[in-house]
């Protein structure tokens, strides 16, 4: 009996020990976490989900968008890129990822290709901000082609970017909500082949 009521203290101090040390870091990251941006929580929490769910840390960071049955890579390549041109997206570089591949294996390789897209004002309002958004410009849709045959929209969630953090100022969460709403409409679109 002794033996036990010694290890439950030891296990209980041991605790006690570790709460004391872990308290004062988990008190300043809730007292930071409370000045973020109100969507805060929701954005990680919905990155965690997709995490726990795939084990993928690139699948929890991205929007995915599976294009209709009987469109082809070209017709949702075209339509991509008349959407992105309705909304003054730039094209500023088409990347045929594929291509490359072949041409370094002397293989056939399932079709992949990027599209850089840029808004320049808003990516210069952004860049005055901080400097880091740069390692988010221009915006990416990646057009894919699965292993089964299936045609997939791809890019990068901007929620963490617009809400991760300290508010942004109301101008250029404004633009960056505008952008996101583009990128989105350019990707369903082009997902059911619609002009």
């Amino acid at each position: 009996m002794n033996a036990i009521r010694n290890i439950l203290a030891v296990v209980g101090l041991a605790v006690i020990l570790a709460a004391a040390v872990m308290y004062p870091k988990f008190h300043a990251y809730k007292v930071r976490f409370a000045e973020f941006d109100p969507l805060a929580l929701d954005v990680y929490m919905e990155m965690m989900d997709k995490l726990m769910e795939t084990g993928n840390p690139a699948d929890a960071t991205v929007w995915a968008v599976k294009a209709a049955d009987g469109l082809s890579f070209d017709e949702v390549a075209e339509t991509l890129q008349v959407v992105a041109n309705e909304h003054n997206l730039q094209n500023v570089g088409t990347l045929p990822f594929y291509k490359q591949v072949q041409a370094m294996t002397g293989k056939e390789q399932r079709k992949v290709v990027f599209y850089l897209l840029c808004d320049a004002l808003i990516g210069a309002d952004m860049l005055n901000h901080s400097d880091a958004y740069a390692a988010y410009m221009p915006c990416r849709i990646s057009l894919v082609e699965r292993a089964d045959g299936s045609i997939w929209l791809y890019s990068l969630n901007m929620d963490m970017m617009i809400h991760g953090g300290d508010p942004l100022p109301p101008k250029l969460k404004a633009d960056a909500l505008e952008m996101k709403v583009k990128m989105l409409d350019a990707m369903n679109r082009a997902a059911k082949g619609e002009f």
